[in-house]
């Protein structure tokens, strides 16, 4: 099934001390890149959500926020770190002895100073089990997005494949047509110029044209190609890089397709061709 890398996902869990929120956006990415956003107090949980998350996203750029609101501020217990405090003072000392005209530290400042003043510390372990769960049900919501948006992405690539299929059809049925057209405007111009041309060397001359113009190779190939791209937007897991690489190539037949171009009909293909593969490039660039 195919998943894009383009979604969106937030939820929320409370009790009577806080509320917790997590938010999980992911964008379109050549590679795996996830980001957390924790506060300070929940760190060390870190390398465990990014756990949860790399095992069900395998490619894109991926934001998580986890945010925190403590109630009952009136009743928060603040503390003083002794030991930085301590630190602090003797290491402020030492500076001063050196300097003529020192000021006296302050108390304000001293506090200010990050980790000198504490709050009620929140217990990781307290939250390990239900913020986890409330990653990964945000994570549900992601995933679930990434997948209908998916499906939308996979009828488009369908419908492009058949147009593809239609032009190259249209390709092949008129060959002998292009190819008469050759032979006749050939002998046209052989008579405007009023020269005798041996009827095998003009044989010759027109069968090295037609292997100039001969796009059945080239048509064989996109027609491959598009069946493997239907093949592909049917299997499991990342599959982007693959519909990545097929793109590459289907545009490389496109202009060679174009290059080999002695008519209109065909050129016009050609053009349309790589439109149609332009589309579709713009699209899977978008799935995991």
């Amino acid at each position: 099934m195919i998943h894009s890398m383009t979604a969106y996902g937030r939820t929320e869990d409370s009790n009577n001390e806080i509320s917790i929120s997590c938010t999980i956006k992911s964008v379109n990415h050549r590679y795996s890149d996830i980001s957390i956003h924790l506060p300070e107090e929940l760190r060390s949980l870190e390398q465990k959500i990014r756990e949860h998350i790399s095992d069900k996203i395998q490619r894109g750029k991926v934001d998580c926020n986890i945010h925190i609101d403590k109630h009952h501020i009136h009743n928060e217990i603040l503390s003083i770190n002794q030991d930085l405090l301590k630190k602090i003072v003797e290491a402020s000392e030492k500076i001063n002895s050196n300097l003529s005209n020192s000021a006296p530290l302050d108390s304000l400042d001293l506090l200010r100073w990050p980790g000198v003043l504490e709050k009620n510390v929140l217990d990781p372990k307290t939250l390990d089990r239900s913020l986890l769960e409330l990653v990964d049900e945000t994570l549900k919501i992601v995933i679930d997005t990434r997948q209908r948006e998916g499906i939308k992405i996979k009828k488009m690539l369908t419908d492009r494949c058949t147009k593809v299929k239609n032009v190259i059809g249209s390709v092949r049925k008129e060959m002998p047509e292009i190819l008469k057209n050759l032979r006749e405007k050939l002998s046209r111009r052989v008579q405007e110029l009023s020269s005798e041309l041996e009827n095998d060397r003009f044989e010759q001359e027109l069968l090295f044209l037609s292997q100039k113009m001969d796009v059945e190779e080239e048509v064989d190939r996109l027609n491959a190609h598009v069946d493997e791209v239907i093949r592909v937007i049917d299997q499991n897991g990342p599959i982007g890089r693959r519909l990545d690489f097929l793109m590459q190539e289907m545009n490389r037949e496109a202009n060679t397709l174009g290059s080999k171009s002695y008519d209109l009909h065909t050129s016009n293909a050609s053009v349309e061709l790589k439109v149609i593969i332009e589309q579709m490039r713009e699209q899977i660039q978008n799935i995991e």
